[in-house]
């Protein structure tokens, strides 16, 4: 069982936080796929992806546009820029939220090439106003611009070269419906197992010129919440902590101490993950307890607590939504070395607690 009894109070919950990116994943692209062949998973997505790919090379045409859909750090803006060179052609990158009026987005299609690739990441934040202009573009590769004020304005429509539209986003609900169906082809991102997880870990590891264990590779992958942008996260951290000890490789030793100095569990829980757990069970008596008070009584956003923490706790048998409220199952009670003397008929956690 992971000791919780951490002797370095340092907040490590950035590294398992793949809806945040530091500045080594910014920088890193090294470690990004240039081609298909090369990017591991993700194996339905990729299969249809290659196919449409040559077909519209062959027909010479922009590829149809694409909307990626699923959780931060599963490679969606990899395969966005993938795909552009595997068109040949440029590519253009952009957020929903950098928009801020329509003559943001004018501005940059109006200065693109012919079948470039335009990625706009979290575009389900697109402003009404950008994502009307945004559906002629898509449809008829125009621009519909208005001249001049009050009752001498007129619209003229300005012609754009024919591109490919690829939207990322985490949240497809929040897609509106327009939007959507202007889509050609709606892939979703699962999360990796642990041997894909596992082969992404020692290719990076290749890349970044260090070696590391297939049972370490194999170990790392188990806590990364399936994801590679974790993955390759705790890969330079335990890089760090092989460099310092003086080894050349990063062997399993070196992997259980650095994920316990980095308070992180052996399926990828940290600090703040348990905490939801126990303050669920020691404060709420298991549950069920709303959304909102869970939130304040761990002290963050309530966004944040549905949006990121939530999903893999639930993904894990750990939580469950329920319309009371949250609850724990017995697994976290299980996974934290708790135990609890009774359930209640909706199946909430009663009795005192022992370690």
């Amino acid at each position: 069982m992971y000791n919780n009894d951490m002797q370095n109070d340092e907040d490590f919950s950035a590294i398992v936080r793949a809806d945040l990116k530091d500045s080594f994943d910014e920088q890193d692209n090294s470690l990004r796929p240039q081609f298909l062949t090369d990017f591991l998973g993700q194996e339905s997505v990729k299969k249809n992806l290659s196919t449409f790919i040559e077909a519209a090379k062959l027909r010479e045409e922009p590829l149809d546009h694409l909307l990626l859909i699923g959780p931060p750090g599963l490679g969606k803006t990899t395969l966005a820029q993938i795909t552009a060179h595997e068109l040949g052609v440029d590519f253009k990158v952009t957020s929903a939220p950098a928009l801020d009026k329509p003559k943001d987005l004018a501005g940059i299609l109006s200065t693109i090439t012919p079948r470039t690739v335009f990625f706009i990441d979290e575009i389900h934040r697109l402003k009404p106003a950008i994502e009307e202009m945004l559906y002629i573009a898509m449809e008829d590769f125009e621009l519909d611009w208005i001249i001049g004020q009050g009752a001498a304005a007129r619209t003229v429509r300005i012609p754009i070269p024919p591109f490919t539209l690829v939207g990322a986003t985490t949240k497809a609900g929040s897609v509106s419906s327009p939007l959507r169906s202007r889509f050609g082809f709606i892939p979703r991102f699962e999360f990796y197992t642990q041997e894909e997880l596992a082969a992404i870990i020692k290719r990076s590891a290749k890349i970044l010129e260090v070696e590391i264990d297939d049972d370490a590779a194999l170990l790392l992958s188990q806590c990364c919440r399936g994801t590679p942008r974790v993955a390759n996260r705790v890969l330079r951290r335990m890089r760090d902590f092989a460099q310092v000890a003086g080894s050349h490789t990063i062997t399993v030793q070196i992997v259980d101490e650095g994920l316990r100095r980095l308070e992180i569990d052996e399926i990828g829980l940290e600090k703040y993950d348990r905490e939801i757990l126990r303050s669920i069970i020691e404060k709420f008596g298991g549950g069920p307890v709303g959304a909102e008070t869970l939130a304040i009584s761990i002290g963050e956003s309530m966004d944040t607590l549905e949006d990121y923490y939530e999903p893999y706790l639930i993904q894990c048998g750990l939580l469950q939504r329920t319309p009371r409220g949250r609850m724990v199952t017995d697994k976290a009670y299980t996974h934290l070395g708790l135990t609890h003397a009774a359930n209640s008929k909706d199946g909430g956690a009663q009795g005192s607690l022992f370690n």
